[in-house]
């Protein structure tokens, strides 16, 4: 069986397409407002001056307890029109964003197409093809949801902004050498706070 995936994302978001391309082109901030997938980015290369080239280093999870290192590269940032990259590393293939108007809204939509090139993935395609799958669909449901939370924080007087809810954070945290953040006890049962 092949360990190859083609997934398409739909997110339907309250904002306009300059602040969603905003958001998702800044791939420094995205540990920040996507915790629950980015554990760590660096970028290497800076690119143009319309970011083609840039070359961005992730160590990225999704729910399943396994972590993937990866490295993109801009190929195409139209702005507001959307943005492609090309992939390499665990995974290897290219992902392109476009951004449509829709009112008050914005669908975006995410179309990426893999190789799985991560040996545990590549080997178990033939078994684990459908968790695989789910493991990217859950991914960008965090991301839908936390890209909401981002957008309403940007919006908010910076001493308002810190009142948005954080963002989901990863999953398997201790296995994946990132500590969750808990609340600090305060001496409260569960009983207390139900």
């Amino acid at each position: 069986m092949s360990n190859e995936y083609h997934f398409i994302s739909r997110w339907h978001l309250q904002a306009s397409v300059e602040e969603v391309a905003e958001v998702l082109r800044d791939a420094k901030e995205l540990p920040r407002w996507w915790p629950s997938v980015y554990l760590d980015v660096r970028v290497i290369e800076e690119g143009d001056a319309h970011g083609i080239g840039r070359t961005v280093d992730l160590w990225t999870k999704g729910w399943l307890p396994y972590t993937l290192r990866w490295r993109f590269t801009t190929t195409r940032n139209d702005g507001v029109g959307g943005l492609s990259l090309r992939a390499a590393g665990d995974f290897v293939g290219e992902g392109t964003w476009t951004f449509i108007p829709d009112g008050n809204f914005v669908k975006a939509f995410y179309d990426w197409r893999i190789r799985a090139e991560k040996p545990l993935l590549r080997r178990l395609t033939w078994l684990m093809r459908p968790a695989f799958s789910a493991n990217h669909h859950w991914a960008m449901r965090k991301g839908e949801e936390s890209i909401r939370l981002e957008l309403t924080r940007r919006r908010l007087p910076a001493v308002e902004a810190g009142r948005v809810a954080p963002p989901p954070g990863p999953t398997f945290a201790r296995l994946s050498g990132r500590r969750a953040k808990f609340p600090r006890w305060t001496g409260r049962t569960m009983r207390d706070i139900l």
